[in-house]
């Protein structure tokens, strides 16, 4: 049989055995848009917060032991995975986040009642609003557990980065006296090593991590305490002093409360800055990625200077095609990040007056790209950039014939006279070395010595260690 539950607007008839309420209800009548609901990251964060707050009004005497310690394991409850199911609020809502946080509110309402020996839905005795929402508000609480997913996200995030950039540091140290053709423009351009570009790859990702760290480290400031518009209406004068405190204790994360309230509720530039971190790290990643398909594009008609596993067939017309689907996969899970930071970033600008309502949409687009994020970074370091191997005789033979060699003689011979080397070389379908030679500029010795492309780049390679975390 259904239960009764009343709001402000009205009776309604829940199901009995679910523990949600009647807003939640509501929600789900109003908000069938995507199907997507809310993610784990911030079903815990929500629920560790409210935890934290429990605790936080049981020490100021806001609220008695008994409707606490409830409240608390109920939350610990759900910060475990337990009530996954109870959340059915689209991700898709009410301006702020108001009917997740009540979806939340209602949950744990009810297993505390659960857990007190009285039936769901007896309000009367345990609220959703009077005693789980004690001192809080959506206006604080959104902005506050989705900092808390976001770092929970980030962490995530950062150790998927650390396996990637591991990776290519292995690639350039396994490649570094490998010498080949650089290309500027698409063209010829002055040799380095195959190594060289590897260890670039894996500074521009740990560079990428830098900044997602810094921003990141943005998010430990949260505005919780501030309760409705900023103004702490509501809550126990020391209420944001011990609900962060409660906080760091349960979560290890050194939280600190917002520089102001009200710009705290205002303002959503912070979530924007990581998901610009996040977007900045796409923009990287497919540059990469990109750069690997042409490095391996053929094998017969393309440059084919390394080769990246197979991992499937490429075709299902064309036997024996290979394709660079980790690549390619990687591209797509970019695309979706940039256009996930788009959203955020419309987002951000939606703020009016003493409020930004937008910001589910907003973390729910950080923590989708999160997981896309830290999901496949591991695989593709595994199922590709460990198992690329280098053409080794394509990589000289390209570099042999490059006609821009004649750029490392230049200093022993003159500018126009390496570029008119340059160009005999070319015309005449021959090498530099040869050219240089045959005229008499350079004797065989000095030719070798300084046209040698390990020797003219490895006082600068391997880069530093990479930054600690």
């Amino acid at each position: 049989m259904p239960r009764s539950e009343r709001d402000s607007l009205g009776t309604r008839e829940v199901p009995e055995d679910v523990y949600w309420g009647i807003q939640t209800l509501r929600a789900i009548e109003n908000f069938p848009v995507s199907g997507r609901r809310e993610r784990p990251e911030l079903v815990r964060a929500y629920a560790l917060l409210k935890q934290a707050a429990a605790q936080a009004n049981t020490s100021l005497g806001e609220l008695d032991p008994v409707r606490a310690e409830a409240i608390v394991t109920a939350a610990e409850e759900c910060a475990t995975g337990r009530f996954a199911d109870q959340f059915p609020v689209d991700i898709f809502q009410a301006g702020a986040g108001t009917s997740f946080h009540m979806n939340v509110n209602e949950v744990i309402a009810n297993r505390a009642l659960e857990i007190l020996g009285h039936p769901r839905g007896e309000y009367t005795f345990l609220s959703p609003n009077d005693h789980v929402n004690r001192a809080q508000s959506t206006n604080d609480t959104f902005p506050t557990a989705s900092h808390i997913a976001a770092l929970f996200a980030a962490d995530t995030l950062l150790e998927a980065l650390a396996v990637l950039a591991a990776s290519f540091r292995a690639k350039g140290e396994a490649f570094i006296r490998l010498p080949k053709s650089g290309r500027t423009h698409l063209t010829d351009a002055l040799p380095l090593t195959l190594g060289n570009e590897f260890y670039a790859y894996a500074v521009a990702v740990e560079r990428a991590a830098g900044r997602l760290r810094e921003r990141r480290d943005d998010l430990l400031e949260v505005p919780i305490g501030g309760t409705a518009t900023g103004t702490g209406a509501n809550a126990h004068p020391r209420f944001r002093e011990k609900v962060l405190a409660e906080l760091t204790g349960i979560t290890a994360l050194p939280f600190v409360p917002a520089r102001d309230s009200f710009e705290g509720l205002q303002s959503r530039a912070q979530l924007a800055a990581f998901s610009g971190a996040q977007r900045e790290l796409a923009l990287e990643l497919i540059r990469i990625a990109n750069d690997l398909r042409l490095l391996s594009s053929g094998p017969t008609t393309g440059l084919a200077e390394i080769t990246l596993p197979a991992v499937q067939p490429g075709s299902s017309i064309m036997a024996g095609k290979v394709n660079p689907v980790m690549a390619e996969c990687l591209n797509m899970v970019c695309f979706q990040v940039i256009g996930n930071d788009t959203a955020v970033m419309m987002a951000a600008t939606a703020g009016q007056i003493d409020l930004n309502v937008m910001t589910p949409v907003m973390i729910a687009n950080i923590l989708d790209s999160c997981s896309l994020l830290s999901a496949f970074l591991p695989v593709f370091a595994a199922r590709c950039i460990d198992g690329i191997t280098a053409d080794e005789t394509r990589l000289r033979e390209y570099v042999v014939k490059n006609p821009i060699l004649s750029t490392l003689i230049a200093p022993a011979i003159g500018y126009l006279k390496a570029a008119e080397i340059a160009k005999m070389a070319f015309d005449e379908g021959t090498t530099v070395r040869e050219i240089a030679i045959r005229e008499g500029l350079l004797s065989p010795e000095e030719a070798d010595r300084l046209l040698d492309p390990v020797r003219a780049s490895e006082s600068l390679y391997p880069p530093p260690d990479p930054p600690e975390a």
